[in-house]
Parts: C-alpha cells; sequence; structure tokens
C-alpha cells in the first residue's frame, strides 16, 4: 500500500472514530432525556436537542413512548454501525483484503444500515400519521430526514459485500490449484 493511501486510510480512522464519539454521545443524551422524560416530563424541553414531545407525552402517551422508540434505535443502531465500522478499519489489512472476517463486517454493515433507513423510513410515516391527527411533531424530522439515503447506501453496501464473497471463494480456488 502507498505511503499516501496509509495515510489516507489513518485519517478516515479518524474521522470514524470522532463520528462514532459524536453518535454515541446523541444516543447517550437521547436516553438521558428519555429516562428524565419518565419522571420530569416538565423539563423535556429544557433537555439535549430540545426535543419537546411533552404535548404528545400527555396526551397520548403510547405515541410518545412509539416515537421516543424508534428515535432511540435510529441513534443507537448508527453508534453501532460506527462500531462496526471501526472494528473493521482495526482489524483490515489493506495488503490481503479479501478474508471471511472483512466479508462478515461489510456484510453486517449492510444490514445495520439498511436497518436504519428502513426503521427511519417506518418512524417518519408513523409521525406523520400523528402530525395528521394535530400533534406537534416538528423537531422530529431531523432524526429520519435521511432514510432513503441509508436504504441506498445499504443496497450498495451489500452489494459490495457479495463482491467481497465472490472475491473470497476467486481467492480460496486460486489458492488450491496453486
Amino acid at each position: 500500500m502507498s505511503k499516501t493511501n496509509s495515510v489516507i486510510f489513518k485519517a478516515l480512522h479518524v474521522v470514524a472514530w470522532v463520528i462514532f464519539v459524536g453518535l454515541c454521545i446523541e444516543a447517550g443524551g437521547l436516553i438521558i432525556n428519555f429516562i428524565f422524560s419518565l419522571f420530569k416530563p416538565e423539563l423535556l424541553g429544557n433537555l439535549y436537542q430540545k426535543l419537546d414531545l411533552s404535548e404528545l407525552h400527555e396526551r397520548k402517551p403510547i405515541a410518545f413512548f412509539g416515537v421516543y422508540s424508534f428515535v432511540l434505535c435510529v441513534a443507537i443502531l448508527k453508534a453501532h454501525l460506527f462500531y462496526i465500522v471501526i472494528s473493521l478499519m482495526h482489524k483490515m489489512d489493506l495488503s490481503k483484503p479479501f478474508s471471511s472476517y472483512i466479508e462478515k463486517q461489510i456484510s453486517q454493515i449492510s444490514y445495520y444500515t439498511l436497518a436504519i433507513g428502513f426503521l427511519s423510513h417506518i418512524a417518519r410515516q408513523f409521525v406523520n400519521s400523528l402530525m395528521k391527527n394535530g400533534y406537534l411533531t416538528d423537531g422530529l424530522n431531523q432524526f429520519w430526514a435521511d432514510s432513503q439515503a441509508f436504504i441506498l447506501m445499504g443496497a450498495v453496501i451489500y452489494i459490495i459485500a457479495v463482491i467481497f464473497k465472490r472475491g473470497i471463494e476467486l481467492q480460496n480456488e486460486q489458492d488450491l490449484t496453486v
């Protein structure tokens, strides 16, 4: 691997760590918000990201817990996705990239990315139905505005995982013939 590629790979590793830490902070803040909403719902407007769902909490608690479950699941899945990316980058040997570990990790990344996309899409539809029934859900679109991008990205990553799997099969066949 050339020196330029090595530097770029290390820089991407650092960027992945920064994103992972940011996503963990976001997920942690949302979990703390949820805990506060159980005990002190009047403080919801003053907490992390000003995610004020107090009206929904008062009028329809089941919908509140449903919406917050979607928010928490998406945030936790994003953080876990980047944990998998970091572990992949940490153990990846670019001189021999076609290994079963790499293929499994890339497959997992595609599955998590697709799960985030589909879950975000379902959450958006749920929130839209709440909005049609007169509930205020203004601040929630930030959590699933990119659902279509995640679905597309997950599909592309899945295709890459299939290519890696075929590459491993070809490499194993070549090793057997030599």
